[in-house]
């Protein structure tokens, strides 16, 4: 592509997609209970400790997957069906590329780190499927979003 160019407001856009996303996720009334007693971390241990850290540090990398999914939605494809060109450039099309990328990605590295750990099939299906949302998500921000 000789005119490609990044779309930052729409990178950092998605990138705050998994934090509102895990917000909701991991709320007691939806996953968090589930999660919490898979992990087996506690209120407790929740209250000691200040979570401005680790947000920053998820948003920071929540900016490079962002990156990453960006390149991955508008590059790639033979001539004919070259992705950064209009047919290519909507909502579906990057949440299925999203999508992908946790299934083919996510799921296998996730669960296979959550079996070492001795983690239960409900830890992997809640971590995981936020990550399938997640990223389908964002590849259809990215990729629906208007140049």
């Amino acid at each position: 592509m000789e005119n490609f160019s990044m779309n930052w407001l729409a990178i950092i856009v998605s990138a705050l997609v998994p934090l509102i996303i895990g917000a909701i996720w991991y709320h007691p009334k939806v996953f968090g209970s589930a999660w919490m007693h898979a992990t087996g971390i506690t209120e407790e241990k929740i209250k000691q400790t200040s979570p401005l850290k680790a947000y920053v540090i998820a948003l920071i990398l929540s900016v490079v997957l962002s990156f990453y999914l960006y390149i991955n939605v508008l590059v790639g494809g033979p001539d004919e069906m070259r992705h950064g060109t209009e047919a290519f450039m909507t909502f579906k099309h990057g949440f299925v590329h999203g999508a992908f990328l946790a299934i083919f990605v996510v799921l296998p590295t996730m669960a296979t780190n959550s079996l070492f750990e001795m983690k239960s099939g409900k830890y992997i299906f809640i971590n995981v499927f936020y990550w399938v949302l997640s990223l389908a998500l964002m590849g259809g921000i990215l990729n629906g979003w208007p140049v």
